[in-house]
């Protein structure tokens, strides 16, 4: 066979039956989780985003898709000031969804 110095990694597979509990847990604790369109106002006028690489949309993303190896980190990162909250278009309560994803993490040990 030829080599064509690619290879193929193992990708992040997410077993719907396992791995989709803490978005179900969070869904039930954040009514308005579902409600995001991911249009980056949050972000934009996000205080912890001017100085660290904090990103609501990005946090969001990965908690859907079931990337829980960062996502602690930048989970700290967050100061809590709730402008994001304040801009939401779809009211989306983005204060109480960084603190609920915290003890969501937390409890499950991911």
């Amino acid at each position: 066979m030829i080599d064509f110095g690619f290879q193929i990694n193992c990708g992040h597979s997410i077993n719907l039956d396992i791995d989709r509990f803490p978005l179900k847990q969070l869904e039930e604790t954040v009514g308005s989780f579902r409600k995001c369109i991911r249009c980056g106002t949050c972000t934009a006028t996000c205080s912890a985003a001017q100085f660290t690489d904090f990103n609501i949309r990005k946090i969001h993303t990965t908690f859907y898709s079931g990337i829980y190896d960062e996502l602690a980190d930048s989970l700290k990162q967050c100061m809590l000031c709730g402008k994001c909250t304040l801009v939401c278009p779809r009211g989306v309560n983005l204060r109480f969804l960084v603190i609920s994803l915290r003890k969501i993490l937390k409890e499950n040990n991911l």
